[in-house]
C-alpha cells in the first residue's frame, strides 16, 4: 500500500484560499502561518486551482508574490509546492544542470526514480520552462559513463511490466563480468541492463546475480566502481528493490551526512508528498531508529520547521 502523506483537503474553497492567502502576504508582516496552514494542506491539484482564483482575485501570480514576501529556505518550501510535480522536476534538474556546479546527487534522485510517463512529462516542461532540450544540456553538463547512463534514463524507455525468466541468467551474467573486466564495453551493457529492463525483470536479475556471485549487485557495483557512475548505478538498484528504502536513505544522508543539506530534504518532501511519504518516513523509522519527524525537528527552525513537519504529516505522538 503506497501512501502519500497530503490529499485532496475536502470541503475545498479555492477562492476562500486565495483571499486569506492575499490577506496574509498584502500584511504589514507576511502570516506565514497561514501560508503554510493552506499551502501543506492542499493537493498539488487544488493549490494550482488556488493560483488561477489568486490571479482572478488580485490580477498577479502567486509565485511571484511568494518570492517577494519569503526567504531562505521557507521560500524554497512554500514555492516548490505550487509547482506540478513534472514541473517541480523540470525546475530542480534545470538548477542542478545550469548552477555554478552541476548537483549531480539531484540528478541521480530525480532520473533513478521516475517511471517513463515521469520523464516524459517532466522532459516537455523542461522545454516549455527553460526552451531547452533536457537531454542536450545533460550531454553538455556531465561526462562519462556518468553522463551516457543518464541520457540512457532520460530517453524514458524502459521496458515496463515484461520480465522473462530465461533471460535473467544471461542477464546477471553479463552483470558480473561487468563487474569483474570494467572496460568501457562492459560498463555500457551494465547500464543498458540496469536502464532498459522492466523492474519485474531486474527483481529476477540480481537473484540470479547473487546465485552466480555470491555476492549482492549493490556491494558488487560498490566493489568495482566508483564516483557519480557508481552512485548512480546503485540508486538504481535500490530504487528498483523499494524506492521508499532508497528515499529514505538519502534523507537520512542529507540530514546527517552535510549537516542538513536543505535542498535534497525540501526536494524529496514536496516531490514524495503526494506519492510514497508515508511509507517513506515508516522505512526512515525502521532503518534508523529515529523518525524523520524528530530529525528534521533536530534540524530545522521557525516556520521553515513547521512546514516541513506539515508536508510530513506526521502525529507528533508518534514520535
Amino acid at each position: 500500500q503506497i501512501q502519500g502523506t497530503i490529499f485532496p483537503a475536502p470541503n475545498f474553497n479555492p477562492i476562500m484560499d486565495a483571499q486569506l492567502l492575499g490577506g496574509a502576504l498584502q500584511g504589514i508582516s507576511c502570516e506565514k502561518d497561514v501560508l503554510i496552514d493552506i499551502l501543506t494542506q492542499r493537493c498539488n491539484s487544488q493549490r494550482l486551482m488556488i493560483a488561477e482564483a489568486y490571479r482572478d482575485m488580485y490580477g498577479r501570480d502567486l509565485i511571484t508574490d511568494l518570492k517577494e514576501n519569503l526567504s531562505h529556505h521557507f521560500k524554497e518550501v512554500m514555492v516548490g509546492l505550487m509547482y506540478p510535480p513534472a514541473s517541480y522536476d523540470a525546475h530542480e534538474l534545470w538548477h542542478a544542470l545550469k548552477g555554478a556546479d552541476t548537483e549531480e546527487k539531484c540528478l541521480i534522485d530525480i532520473l533513478a526514480s521516475r517511471s517513463n510517463m515521469e520523464i516524459f512529462q517532466m522532459k516537455e516542461a523542461y522545454l516549455m520552462q527553460y526552451n531547452n532540450d533536457l537531454q542536450q544540456d545533460i550531454d553538455s553538463e556531465t561526462s562519462g559513463h556518468f553522463r551516457d547512463t543518464l541520457m540512457n534514463l532520460a530517453q524514458g524507455t524502459r521496458m515496463e511490466g515484461y520480465a522473462d525468466p530465461s533471460t535473467a541468467a544471461q542477464d546477471a551474467m553479463i552483470l558480473w563480468e561487468a563487474c569483474q573486466q570494467k572496460t568501457g564495453e562492459h560498463k555500457n551493457m551494465l547500464q543498458m541492463i540496469l536502464c532498459d529492463k522492466s523492474y519485474q525483470q531486474l527483481w529476477m536479475v540480481f537473484q540470479e546475480f547473487q546465485n552466480i556471485s555470491g555476492q549482492d549487485i549493490v556491494d558488487a557495483i560498490n566493489e568495482c566502481y566508483d564516483g557519480y557512475f557508481q552512485e548512480l548505478l546503485v540508486a538504481i538498484v535500490l530504487c528498483v528493490r523499494d524506492k521508499p528504502s532508497y528515499f529514505a536513505y538519502r534523507l537520512y544522508n542529507a540530514i546527517h551526512d552535510f549537516g542538513f543539506h536543505n535542498k535534497t530534504v525540501i526536494r524529496i518532501l514536496i516531490a514524495r508528498s503526494e506519492i510514497d511519504l508515508m511509507n517513506i518516513q515508516r522505512r526512515y523509522k525502521e532503518r534508523y531508529g529515529k523518525s524523520l519527524f524528530h530529525d528534521i525537528k533536530h534540524f530545522a527552525s521557525g516556520h521553515y520547521e513547521s512546514a516541513l513537519l506539515a508536508i510530513c504529516a506526521g502525529d507528533a505522538e508518534d514520535y
